[in-house]
Order: C-alpha cells, then sequence, then structure tokens
C-alpha cells in the first residue's frame, strides 16, 4: 500500500462503536493520551516504510524565541513526539533581543533549504514581535502548524491544505469516539484563528469535502459572549468545545445531557498546598455527570495536538518529495 493510500485509510478509521444516545450515569472519558499514541503507533510504521523505499528521513525545525517555560516544554514534547515516529526534530533557539528582521531571515533561510520539509514558529512569541508576519513568511507547502493565511483560506473553502493541529485533534477526537454529527448542533467557544475559528470549520463544512468536516451547525461564542446566551447556546450543542484559557467556564448547567464536550482549554492554577496543576474550560468533576463524552485536562487534546502535527509534518515531507520531483 502507497504512503498516500496508507494515510487516507488510516485517517478516516471507523469510529469506536459509541453514541452519545445511550444514557449513561457518567460521561465516557476520552482519552486523548490513547488515541494519540494509537497515531503515532501507525505513522512510525507508515514513517520506516517510506525511507525503507529510499527516500529521505522527514525534517522538521522548531524556532523558539526567549525562554518561556511553556514553550519550552511544548517544543519539547513536539520534539520527542517526532523522533519516536521516525521524523528528524531540531530546535533553533533564539534570544529574545533578535530584531523581527532576523527572525524572518532565519524562517527565510529554512524556507530555501530543500532538506527542511516542516517548519514551526513556536508561539506566543515575546512582546513586540509580530507573529502574523512570522507565520506567514513560512512557506505553506511547509506551514506544518496550518497558520499561514494560505492555508486558511484553503480551510475556510473546505480546500486540501494544512489544517491547524489543534483543530484536527478535536475531529479526530470525535469521530473515533463514535459521536453523530451529521445534521447534529455544535458549539464553539473561542474565536481565536489558531484554533477556534478552524475548529468550528471543521465541525460546520461538508463532509464530502477536502477536509472532511463534520457536517454540524455551528455557532461560535467567545468569552464576551453574555452569560445567559452562553448558557443558551450552549445548552443545544450536541458537540460543545471550549478553546478560551478561562478556568472554570464550562458548568454543569449548560451542558445538553449525553453531549460530547471537548476540553482544549490548558491553564496552569495555584492549589491550596502551594503547588499548580493544570486545569482546562470545564468543570470537569460535575460536567462528566451530565456529559456523554467527555476530555480530561490533561491527556485529553493536548497529546492529540501533537500527534496531528507529526501527521502534517508527514505530510509535508510527501509534498516535498513530489515537488522536487515534478521539476
Amino acid at each position: 500500500m502507497t504512503t498516500v493510500k496508507f494515510l487516507k485509510v488510516f485517517f478516516n478509521l471507523p469510529s469506536r462503536q459509541i453514541h452519545s444516545s445511550n444514557i449513561r450515569n457518567e460521561a465516557v472519558i476520552i482519552s486523548g493520551k490513547q488515541i494519540a499514541q494509537e497515531i503515532k503507533n501507525d505513522l512510525k510504521g507508515v514513517v520506516d516504510s517510506w525511507i525503507a523505499s529510499g527516500k529521505k528521513r522527514p525534517r522538521l525545525v522548531a524556532i523558539l524565541v526567549g525562554n518561556d517555560p511553556a514553550s519550552e516544554v511544548y517544543v519539547g514534547r513536539k520534539v520527542k513526539a517526532a523522533t519516536s515516529v521516525g521524523i528528524h526534530a531540531e530546535t533553533i533557539y533564539l534570544n529574545e533581543n533578535i530584531k523581527q528582521e532576523d527572525l524572518i531571515q532565519r524562517i527565510q533561510n529554512l524556507n530555501k533549504d530543500p532538506d527542511v520539509d516542516g517548519i514551526l514558529v513556536q508561539l506566543p512569541l515575546p512582546k513586540g514581535f509580530n507573529e502574523k508576519e512570522a507565520c506567514h513568511t513560512v512557506l505553506p507547502h511547509k506551514d506544518v502548524d496550518g497558520f499561514h493565511s494560505e492555508n486558511l483560506g484553503k480551510l475556510s473553502t473546505d480546500s486540501e491544505g494544512f489544517v491547524p493541529a489543534t483543530a484536527l485533534a478535536v475531529r479526530e477526537l470525535i469521530l473515533r469516539s463514535g459521536v453523530k454529527t451529521m445534521g447534529r448542533n455544535a458549539v464553539v467557544i473561542g474565536r481565536s484563528k489558531h484554533v477556534g475559528l478552524p475548529t468550528a470549520l471543521l465541525l460546520h463544512a461538508n463532509g464530502k469535502g477536502d477536509t472532511r468536516a463534520l457536517d454540524m451547525t455551528t455557532t461560535i461564542c467567545h468569552i464576551h459572549t453574555p452569560r445567559e446566551e452562553l448558557i443558551k447556546f450552549s445548552r443545544l450543542a450536541d458537540v460543545l468545545v471550549s478553546a478560551t484559557g478561562v478556568p472554570g467556564l464550562v458548568t454543569k448547567d449548560m451542558i445538553k445531557p449525553g453531549a460530547c464536550v471537548i476540553d482544549v482549554g490548558i491553564t496552569r492554577v495555584d492549589t491550596p498546598d502551594g503547588k499548580t496543576k493544570i486545569v482546562g474550560d470545564v468543570d470537569y468533576e460535575q460536567v462528566k455527570q451530565v456529559a456523554g463524552f467527555i476530555t480530561p485536562v490533561p491527556g485529553g487534546v493536548g497529546p492529540m495536538t501533537v500527534a496531528m502535527l507529526m501527521k502534517n509534518t508527514f505530510w509535508a515531507a510527501e509534498k516535498n518529495y513530489q515537488m522536487k520531483n515534478s521539476l
């Protein structure tokens, strides 16, 4: 089986036969960690076959500006995941005092390097940098984050292109959990260009299109949506996705019984014992008593986002190979 055919089959795997119409006392926990590992295991086999056929090992380069601890952790996870599936990954560390034009030049140098398949600029950049310019400097066919306006435009027109990894993660978690979506209602809380909006497009668009969307009737809310309106819309949702970074925003009274709740939020908060912990947007313990499906934080969308980034990186390597051999 060719690599391209394998990926088309693999990323359309039959979903687990669990349906939101089933009534339970407590939600099914969707383990993003487990599903991500399944994806990486299968992707490793694809990469191994790719290399065994004589093609070069896919190469991913991350650019990290400054020394933000959280960004360092995230980049480290991406590099570790890439290595585990057979992708060569490296990080370019830049001082936060570097000038914008020097950052742009670094990206352009990677654009010109035929050995580099995928480029990602770790966000957020330190204060004073133009993130939009940095993301738009990455060539669209090396933009594994899917942040370039060309790729976002392709997503909005249901055309083939790189889709932001978090949005892909949300779609895969829903598909692989067997949640029914055709004609159902979805609500996305969060309107960011890199998470909320792409996720809403993947939920809403035609499943027969290039993006393999979920055919849902989708409403976008955000942190400035009046609370009473947010509750009203959310109670109609068969699938609720929250991506705001506001701990405890989604409460039990907002959930339609049996709904699928995907928590994209991630915030570090202090605990009474002086330590810190990671929490999402959802009041997890209360909401899982009403929801049909729910993702935990951590261990839900986070690991899946990294896995889908690896999928994008391999696809970038395929595109790079095709471009070289079409000359």
